[in-house]
């Protein structure tokens, strides 16, 4: 029998489809199961118009059969079935789909209802990955006879009659040899057959079947085998199922079985949409987040189906990274199965489903802050710094979608609280939202300014976080009210009166101030007196937008040689004794009790000390002349 060619275009397609398209071979099983489930769909649904077509419902089945002495796997379905011309114009031609044709023919309206799952053509060639041969024995619905078509691969196939006692098709895939880089024997192993018929085919709607072997013992030693027929497959998503049908207890389990976690759900999200973009989503947060959640090593994404085939077990397209931490599944029917990552960055439809999740899950996160708080704190323990690395990334792009989600602590109250929440307590003469950062929620609320301000009966944001400052930055302002840093040198909580007073006396202290510096060098770049302090003596503030803080964190960060640094300032308190005496006291006295101030004050501001030997050395002195 003559073999007939591929086309040009169809051998580049096929070896890209090979050697490119599908990075786990395993796949073909999914594609060939697929296309076994279309070819039912299509005799199925003209059962429903065609009263000669007498197979049943429950009749229908998908089956596989492994052989490990021939080495061939066959995947045999009861559908539809094709002819002899049907065979070379499906397969002859890589990419031609006799199920995209069935979907899009334009002369029947009824066609475009029916859910077909797979593009017979592009997918049937992933089978070749596995294959060195294949053989399809196919016999359509209402013909007396069928036909053969055979391959092995871009050297061309052939096709010929073929006496083929029941109707549907019939693919024989024999497998190629086993390699040091690949074991293809494993395809023909019933568990490793099940594992990924549970993985990528579970919800297909009609029964996948295959003949299972169990060992038994008897009660002599000896062991008994038997075989039983074995369904494969569920058959029914739970997402399919309408929600007033399944239980909460129901949602918990499938999460902790599809997501592999020990805790159940904090939310469960389900959402259907039809028009423009029709799917199901079915969404879950997280009571806590994985171990690797904040490392490089963690992959977000949700699972991908497409009419109930797993089509991407993580589709990173389909999430934002500030909501990386939702786990779940989407299934849409009108993306195709065959689909590549390459092509799911382009997928105008996965975009369209990725932005209306995005608002899904941002609503329901609303939801959960205002119905159950104790919950919603919860969540925010796990992931919140997300939370607040999704407002400040990207040029805060997104600070409007998130800032009404991010809690954060008080120096005047216990629990945290939302932007607006803070807003609402603030009194009428407050006309900024004041902020003070530092490494513990204890040592910022113990700030002077801080206390000060809290006296004064003002709400303080305490920042403990890394990303805590650099989020508010972005934010610049809420609700009018621009964030403005306590410890700030020119952040001033004083009346018109106080601050006339204050200005008038740092005017006065010019000379002091400038005696000051001379000593203290190039460590601060400013003097100045501050009204906030208390009883303490002196403190380091900064000026301009880079805090203490922020310069820390940049410190970590690579290429922290030459990150910025923050223009310190040295606060000290008018009406403190020592300050009072050093404003008369002489040049010597001054440089010998300045750097013990200067030390002083860095460690009360939280300034790691870089001549700590000299400092301590100083401390012995001193103690040494008042003993």
């Amino acid at each position: 029998m003559a073999k007939k060619q591929f086309k040009t275009e169809s051998k580049r397609l096929l070896d890209l489809m090979i050697n490119s398209i599908y990075t786990h071979k395993e796949i073909f099983l999914r594609e060939l199961i697929s296309n076994a489930s279309d070819a039912i769909d299509k005799l199925y649904f003209r059962s429903l118009t065609d009263d000669s077509v007498k197979t049943k419902r429950e009749d229908y089945e998908i089956r596989l059969i492994p052989n490990k002495e021939e080495r061939t796997l066959i995947v045999k379905d009861n559908g539809i079935g094709m002819t002899k011309e049907e065979l070379e114009k499906n397969l002859g031609t890589i990419a031609k789909s006799g199920s995209l044709d069935f979907k899009t023919n334009p002369d029947s309206k009824e066609n475009a209802e029916i859910d077909i799952i797979g593009q017979f053509g592009v997918g049937f060639y992933s089978a070749f990955m596995v294959s060195d041969q294949i053989t399809v024995e196919s016999r359509a619905y209402g013909e007396a006879t069928g036909a053969r078509w055979m391959s092995s691969g871009v050297d061309g196939y052939t096709v010929e009659d073929f006496d083929k006692g029941d109707v549907g098709t019939t693919v024989i895939l024999h497998l190629k040899p086993d390699t040091e880089e690949a074991s293809y024997s494993e395809f023909l192993e019933p568990y490793r057959l099940q594992e990924l018929v549970k993985q990528y085919s579970d919800y297909v709607r009609y029964p996948i079947r295959m003949m299972v072997s169990h060992t038994h013992k008897q009660e002599d030693g000896t062991e008994e085998v038997h075989s039983e027929d074995q369904t494969l497959n569920s058959m029914t998503p739970l997402w399919k199922r309408d929600t007033s049908e399944v239980s909460e207890e129901e949602y918990a389990t499938f999460y902790r079985e599809k997501f592999y976690d020990y805790e159940k759900p904090l939310r469960v999200i389900r959402q259907k949409t039809d028009g423009t973009s029709e799917y199901i989503a079915l969404l879950f947060i997280p009571g806590k987040a994985p171990y690797d959640y904040y490392s490089r090593e963690y992959e977000k994404g949700l699972q991908l189906y497409s009419s109930g085939v797993l089509i991407m077990d993580k589709c990173k397209e389909l999430l934002p990274d500030y909501f990386s931490f939702v786990r779940g599944l989407v299934d849409s029917s009108d993306l195709s199965l065959n689909i590549s990552r390459e092509m799911l960055q382009h997928d105008r439809q996965v975009a369209i489903i990725a932005r209306a999740l995005e608002k899904k899950i941002a609503s329901e996160l609303e939801k959960m802050l205002k119905e159950d708080r104790d919950k919603y704190e919860q969540f925010f323990d796990a992931f919140g710094t997300q939370l607040k690395v999704g407002a400040y990334s990207d040029f805060g792009m997104h600070k409007e979608l998130l800032q009404d989600l991010l809690l954060f602590h008080t120096a005047g109250s216990d629990s945290r609280s939302t932007l607006k929440e803070i807003v609402s307590r603030m009194p009428s003469e407050q006309k900024s939202l004041y902020y003070a950062s530092g490494e513990t929620l204890q040592q910022v609320k113990l700030l002077p300014q801080v206390r000060a301000a809290v006296e004064k009966g003002f709400e303080v944001l305490c920042l403990v976080e890394d990303v805590d400052e650099f989020t508010l930055q972005i934010l610049r302002e809420y609700d009018g009210k621009s964030f403005v840093n306590l410890l700030d040198a020119q952040s001033e909580l004083s009346n018109e009166e106080e601050t006339a007073q204050l200005k008038e006396a740092n005017e006065k202290a010019s000379d002091f101030f400038q005696r000051v510096k001379d000593v203290l060098g190039d460590s601060i770049q400013k003097v100045e007196y501050s009204a906030l302090l208390s009883d303490q003596a002196a403190f380091i503030g900064t000026e301009g937008p880079l805090s203490l803080q922020m310069q820390k964190v940049l410190s970590k960060m690579p290429g922290a040689e030459n990150a910025p640094k923050a223009e310190l300032v040295l606060q000290l308190n008018p009406k403190h004794p020592l300050i009072e005496k050093l404003a008369e006291a002489d040049e010597e006295a001054l440089k010998k009790t300045l750097p013990l101030l200067y030390a002083s004050a860095c460690l009360s501001s939280g300034i790691e000390l870089e001549n700590t030997q000299e400092v301590s050395q100083s401390l012995v002195n001193l103690l040494e002349k008042t003993l």
